[in-house]
C-alpha cells in the first residue's frame, strides 16, 4: 500500500439520540458523534409521525457550514 494517502482511522464515541452511547472506529474528525435521530426516535421505527421544525434545520445547517 502507498504511504500517507489514507485517512486516519480512530476510535469514536457515538451517542444516540436516546441517551446511549457506543465505541467504533472512524475516519472522521473529532473524538465523540452526537445523532439527533436514531431507530427510537425515528418515524420509519416508531410509526409515529413527527413534524420537522425546518427552520431549525436550517440554522443548524448554517451554523455548520455557512460562511462566517
Amino acid at each position: 500500500m502507498k504511504k500517507d494517502i489514507h485517512p486516519n482511522y480512530h476510535f469514536v464515541t457515538v451517542r444516540l439520540a436516546d441517551g446511549t452511547t457506543a465505541t467504533m472506529r472512524s475516519t472522521m474528525d473529532g473524538k465523540e458523534y452526537s445523532s439527533e435521530v436514531d431507530s427510537t426516535n425515528h418515524p420509519f421505527y416508531t410509526g409515529r409521525r413527527q413534524y420537522v421544525d425546518t427552520a431549525g434545520r436550517v440554522e443548524k445547517f448554517m451554523r455548520r457550514y455557512g460562511k462566517q
